[in-house]
């Protein structure tokens, strides 16, 4: 079995990427981003931490969070997330037909993938630059063609204190794909 390393900085910053099982496209739906937000907000009152940044896309979402002084575990928090949306959406979203052996043996839905992707992020370039990174991204993915088109983001919050122009990375701008590299 493989010895999955994380990250482990108490306090720290960190840039994730979650994404539904098999690419399935409903986290934009109404009673999943119900379902996300209260489960979010149950979590938060039994181990606190900050979302900096967030985009929900139709099949993952990438967020940034800050975790409070001497505390570095955003595992438990993730699996606390993902039971409560399991909990609350999993009987329309069960797929009997996808649950393997695997699956089964662990008691794992047919919603999330086992594993998240994370990233500490260790200073204020790398910060901004993650930020701009999921703001962008339902452009990269060809869901709009300007950042303010799309509704599940933290990018109007940051517009409405003055961190983003409102046409930031629109149409004709240099793409953060250029700067990525991508």
């Amino acid at each position: 079995m493989p010895n999955y390393r994380r990250a482990n900085i108490k306090g720290g910053t960190y840039f994730f990427t979650v994404v539904t099982y098999r690419r399935q496209t409903f986290l934009c739906n109404d009673h999943v981003r119900k379902a996300l937000r209260d489960g979010i907000l149950a979590v938060q009152t039994t181990h606190s931490f900050i979302i900096d940044g967030w985009v929900l896309l139709p099949d993952h979402l990438h967020c940034i969070w800050t975790l409070p002084a001497g505390d570095a575990n955003f595992s438990v928090r993730w699996a606390m997330i993902k039971r409560f949306v399991t909990k609350q959406c999993g009987p329309d979203l069960r797929r009997e037909d996808w649950l393997n052996k695997s699956k089964r043996r662990r008691n794992e839905s047919t919603i999330w993938q086992r594993r998240f992707w994370e990233h500490k992020i260790p200073d204020k370039q790398d910060y901004e630059r993650h930020m701009d990174y999921l703001h962008y991204n339902p452009v990269k993915h060809g869901y709009v063609k300007n950042v303010k088109d799309w509704p599940y983001s933290t990018f109007h919050r940051y517009v409405s204190q003055g961190v983003y122009g409102q046409n930031w990375a629109g149409a004709g701008a240099v793409t953060i794909d250029e700067e990525f590299g991508e």
